[in-house]
């Protein structure tokens, strides 16, 4: 079997292709994640705490001007942007509740209550007088 047709074989596996689409999804699923983080939680917590905006916030590493933005002081030399890292780190969080919500629905849905017990069958009219017989002959 050539190498082309092994390749074949491994991709339209179902297991490559559900990953692939997995992929896709997820990605998608994550740029809403995002906008939903940055478009909608953040101005609302930035709100709270009087307007901060934590995606420039930032400790300058080369003497910068503190009051300088991020994209500024990056421009004029390395900063530790931790304001990003907070935003991104809300993404997953939210993103990572999110995945954990799905699967805790999906493991709702797949657990089955036990079948109940079946009634015993009913015992055959001849049998139920063979044993009345046995019993009667103990006797």
């Amino acid at each position: 079997m050539g190498m082309m047709q092994e390749f074949k074989e491994f991709a339209v596996k179902g297991n490559v292709v559900d990953l692939a689409v997995a992929v896709i999804v997820g990605a998608a699923f994550g740029k809403i994640v995002d906008s939903l983080v940055q478009d909608v939680i953040m101005p609302v917590v930035g709100k709270i705490f009087g307007g901060l905006d934590f995606s420039n916030y930032y400790i300058a590493l080369n003497n910068q001007d503190p009051n300088l933005t991020l994209v500024e002081a990056k421009k004029l030399g390395a900063v530790l942007a931790y304001g990003n890292f907070i935003t991104i780190a809300l993404n997953f969080i939210i993103l990572a509740f999110i995945i954990f919500q799905m699967v805790r629905l999906l493991n709702k849905l797949k657990r089955t209550e036990p079948p109940a017990p079946e009634e015993p069958a009913a015992v055959p009219e001849d049998i139920a007088l063979l044993r009345e017989i046995r019993d009667s002959l103990k006797k």
